[in-house]
């Protein structure tokens, strides 16, 4: 890869942060940080910064940070865009990602991208910008590195992307057995280690959805040619088949880590000890089943908001973000957040091809839809 390539990890206290940095820490002679942003660990955040010595260093409460370390505060967007950054990882979550990733994009910068509200939202300006400044967003999701993976080399358009799920931990529930679902369940995720939201939604498959929105963006697809299979051993990441018939699909163990070293070193693959290796002969079956859109609607109400368009993928972030919220903080219950988020879709008046400011709009009216509903509900 020739010289040590810059990264700059904005997130770097959260889940994909955390493990973005792990990857790093085991190749320094191709990577080093340059820049470290997070929101809320400070504890944590301080850590880092002692570690990796990062030259850049963005958080919230600015006054907050130690004083009598050598570094130079910049804010999301300055580092993002910053000259002497080659590769931004952008594991912010929520809507906080979208500023900076749109500034990576102008910058021209490789952006390894894990947040999804970035292009669930905004994917039509965010690609718009990569292609006229040449910027290479390379996905950190499993499912959507699989498809990248899979396209490699291949001159034909493919007929179909099949992005695969685990199902969650409720995945064979009956709907008495979801409406009794607790915090505490929802949070135990059968395959993958992630933060609580990510967590939540992958559970409600939310995130699924979310995910048939962004592969939309990232590899041009129309929407009938996305499909879902639920894949509980979560070892296929996501298959592409192709005109003759021929399906390719990308294995591997469910580490983040694997997809996010991609990321950085594509287009080498480097060798990593600390990364797990499949036991074939452990592995007993690979299964699939199709989604079950009835128990499971935030797939659903994701996939139809992507195929609306305009602000209603905004509306969708937005609620779904509050609504899960609120059961994390017991005041709903699993089942409703589905719910909740139906109902501000669905009182949304929507906006053909918004501007950034638009697009912002909109995700608060969903946040603020879902509170106004769960307060009513309350009375």
């Amino acid at each position: 890869m020739g010289n040590v390539k810059q990264v700059a990890v904005l997130g770097s206290t959260g889940s994909i942060g955390r493990q973005t940095l792990e990857v790093i820490s085991a190749h320094p002679k191709h990577f080093g940080i340059i820049g470290l942003a997070a929101g809320k660990n400070l504890d944590l955040l301080t850590r880092q910064i002692s570690q990796f010595q990062p030259r850049f260093v963005y958080f919230q409460d600015r006054k907050a940070l130690p004083a009598d370390t050598d570094y130079t505060f910049l804010s999301l967007e300055e580092m993002a865009s910053h000259p002497e950054v080659d590769i931004v990882v952008m594991a912010t979550s929520g809507k906080w990602g979208l500023h900076p990733t749109l500034a990576a994009v102008k910058a021209g910068k490789r952006l390894a991208l894990a947040n999804k509200e970035s292009l669930v939202m905004a994917g039509e300006i965010i690609t718009t910008e990569a292609k006229q400044n040449r910027a290479k967003i390379l996905p950190v999701d499993s499912e959507h590195s699989a498809i990248w993976q899979c396209l490699e080399g291949e001159t034909g358009k493919p007929n179909k992307i099949i992005l695969t799920a685990s199902g969650g931990p409720f995945y064979h529930y009956s709907q008495a057995k979801l409406n009794k679902v607790t915090v505490e369940q929802a949070l135990k995720h059968p395959s993958w280690r992630m933060g609580k939201k990510v967590t939540i939604d992958s559970a409600t498959l939310m995130n699924k959805g979310l995910e048939v929105i962004e592969a939309h963006w990232l590899f041009g697809f129309p929407f009938e040619h996305i499909n879902v299979l639920i894949h509980p051993q979560s070892i296929i990441h996501s298959m592409v088949e192709f005109g003759d018939g021929s399906v390719k699909a990308q294995l591997g163990c469910p580490d983040m880590r694997l997809p996010i070293q991609y990321a950085l070193s594509y287009p080498e693959r480097l060798p990593n000890p600390q990364l797990p290796k499949l036991d074939w002969e452990s592995i007993k079956e690979l299964t699939f089943a199709p989604p079950d859109y009835d128990s499971f609607p935030c797939l659903k109400l994701a996939t139809e908001a992507g195929r609306r368009g305009g602000t209603y993928p905004a509306v969708l972030c937005g609620a779904d973000e509050v609504a899960v919220e609120l059961f994390l903080s017991g005041g709903i219950k699993f089942t409703d957040i589905a719910r909740l988020v139906e109902q501000a879709l669905e009182g949304h008046k929507a906006t053909s091809h918004p501007t950034l400011e638009e697009i912002l709009a909109a995700d608060s009216w969903g946040r603020e839809m879902v509170r106004q509903l769960a307060s009513r509900d309350n009375l």
